[in-house]
């Protein structure tokens, strides 16, 4: 007669997957995914290529594409975006630099959305406590492309930290990653441009660039404040 019964090797099995797809050990994999690329970043020095330039032995097309790619991993590792963004026209001009940075920052969205979907929500969102922060899951659930598309076009909240937000709301995939492209031009085409004329920092485009750069930072600090003076009131 042949045993039917569960063999303990299979129940090892299944209690060590519970365990490992657990959302907290989902979480912890995802703090240790983002630690392992920003010690890459600060072992490697990505912002080198700022004053040394791209490697001599890439060019075209290729050059433009790599960028890009590396630009999204860059932003997933906490590399700063406007620094980022003047190393894109610094290497490329604004024609090749703009289109590279704007890939490269609907791909470094859409990766840390992704790790903090597929890794974080089930762990974070249960913590979704007091007025704050449930305002903004609510915002960003109901009202994605616009919440997002607001953020991306007021600089002011941190890159990831709005990546991160909004993968722990319940907001979808396409709002999230068209509300960065789009709300994401102004201001990277702004540093775009700076970096293209770096070289000569008193021409009127390089100082046009900085003054939407500094006149849309304002602009985000009095938004911010009056949206906080509202819900202080209320």
């Amino acid at each position: 007669m042949l045993d039917t019964g569960p063999r303990p090797s299979s129940g090892l099995v299944v209690r060590c997957s519970r365990v490992l797809l657990s959302p907290w050990s989902r979480f912890s994999m995802l703090v240790v995914v983002l630690g392992c690329a920003a010690a890459a970043v600060l072992l490697y020095e990505p912002q080198r290529f700022l004053s040394a330039g791209w490697p001599p032995h890439v060019g075209g097309g290729a050059a433009v594409v790599l960028f890009a790619v590396a630009y999204g991993l860059c932003a997933v590792a906490f590399v700063p975006r406007p620094l980022l963004n003047l190393a894109a026209g610094a290497l490329f001009g604004t024609q090749l630099g703009l289109p590279a940075a704007l890939v490269g920052t609907v791909l470094g969205a859409g990766i840390a959305f992704g790790l903090g979907r597929f890794l974080g929500q089930s762990a974070l969102r249960p913590l979704v406590r007091g007025r704050w922060l449930t305002a903004a899951d609510g915002q960003l659930s109901r009202h994605g492309f616009r919440s997002m598309l607001a953020i991306r076009l007021f600089p002011g909240v941190p890159f990831a930290a709005a990546n991160y937000c909004a993968a722990v709301s319940r907001m979808g995939w396409v709002p999230f990653l068209l509300a960065t492209g789009l709300g994401s031009i102004p201001n990277t085409a702004a540093y775009v441009v700076a970096g293209s004329r770096a070289a000569s920092p008193m021409s009127p485009t390089f100082l046009a660039a900085m003054g939407f750069i500094v006149l849309s930072g304002l602009g985000a600090a009095v938004v911010a404040w009056r949206k906080r003076h509202r819900l202080g009131g209320s």
